[in-house]
């Protein structure tokens, strides 16, 4: 695709390539996705501003993978903002969009008018690859540090993956013409091309042993790291978020010099997999006493997806490892071991 191609910009990742310093990285922009993902709840400000900001992350960061399945950023802390979970859906096939969803867990209560990464307290910031049936998913955590939801992501790929990365985000309400409004987010990420790291044992450069650019690069991959980085430095919020700037135009904006290469968008939509089979299989591990439990006094168990609303609501006689029907209303064969009406009679 050439600079000069003429797209729908909204709600996708642009990947890009700066050919003389050995960088890649991406511009995303979202915008229905964004409205989708913050309308399921009427999130305070403070809440709504973390959970835009993971789903801007998660959708930079989930397209530099090759995704079979899912890609989950999750923030858990000890402050208001209990949970912040966002999930990043690879395209089924070639062309087709990614999925992003994300939901917070939050006291209401303990809420201050202090800024929105305070809300966070301690606590850490993870990163979950799961590549689906037949894979072991991947976990690394870095504690939560640094003034904001980027810096954490910068962290975790300086600790864990040893790649000098740096993301510049905007997000936030908008007015367009018409009277229209809604939440936009734009943003840049750059990630150093993997190589043989420099970094040896011992303690890093950063604050508090924290791995810096100068521990993962030689002293020319510095030099051309801090280079774009300064590039990046002169972009402002409205260049990010568009859309009277286009990606294309961007990038030829910030990095005319480093010689810049773009390749295909990806399409991103707002998405969930949540499903009655999949709430089924998350109560089969549970006995007919547990189903009782759970059931309403209308004689239902309900569900509700967080992340996108939907609603469930089954037969209790059809769930768990002691059903005596399933779904369609026919007889379940009943698994050996204890149930409800007598002991175990296994030989």
């Amino acid at each position: 695709m050439t600079i000069g191609t003429k797209i729908a910009w909204d709600d996708t990742v642009l990947p890009f390539q700066l050919d003389r310093a050995d960088i890649r990285g991406r511009v995303a922009r979202l915008d229905g996705v964004l409205d989708n993902v913050l309308a399921q709840h009427n999130y305070p400000p403070q809440i709504a501003a973390l959970v835009a900001e993971m789903a801007l992350l998660t959708a930079l960061i989930g397209q530099t993978i090759d995704l079979r399945w899912k890609l989950s950023l999750q923030v858990r802390g000890n402050g208001p903002a209990r949970l912040i979970a966002t999930d990043y859906y690879g395209p089924s096939a070639s062309g087709e969009p990614a999925r992003v969803r994300g939901y917070a867990s939050f006291d209401a209560d303990a809420l201050t008018d202090a800024d929105p990464f305070s809300q966070i307290g301690k606590g850490y910031f993870a990163v979950l690859i799961d590549q689906g049936e037949g894979t072991t998913p991947y976990q690394g955590i870095t504690p939560i540090a640094g003034g904001s939801l980027r810096a954490c992501a910068e962290t975790y790929f300086a600790q864990s993956e040893q790649l000098p990365t740096r993301f510049e985000l905007s997000f936030g309400t908008s007015q367009e013409a018409g009277g229209r409004s809604g939440w936009r987010a734009g943003g840049v990420m750059l990630q150093h091309m993997p190589k043989a790291s420099p970094y040896a044992t011992g303690g890093g450069s950063g604050e508090g042993g924290l791995l810096a650019s100068n521990d993962l690069l030689d002293a020319t991959q510095e030099e051309n790291w801090n280079r774009v980085n300064v590039l990046l430095d002169t972009v402002d919020a409205l260049e990010l978020v568009g859309p009277s700037v286009q990606p294309t135009e961007l990038l030829v904006r910030l990095f005319h010099e480093e010689q810049p290469r773009v390749y295909d968008p990806q399409p991103v939509q707002f998405g969930c997999t949540c499903s009655e089979d999949r709430v089924r299989q998350s109560l089969s591990i549970y006995s007919a006493k547990d189903i009782a439990y759970m059931t309403t006094p209308e004689g239902i168990v309900t569900a509700d997806c967080q992340f996108c609303g939907a609603h469930y609501e089954i037969d209790p006689q059809t769930v768990g490892f002691e059903a005596k029907t399933g779904p369609d209303g026919a007889a379940t064969e009943q698994p050996g071991g204890p149930t409800a009406d007598g002991p175990d009679d296994r030989e």
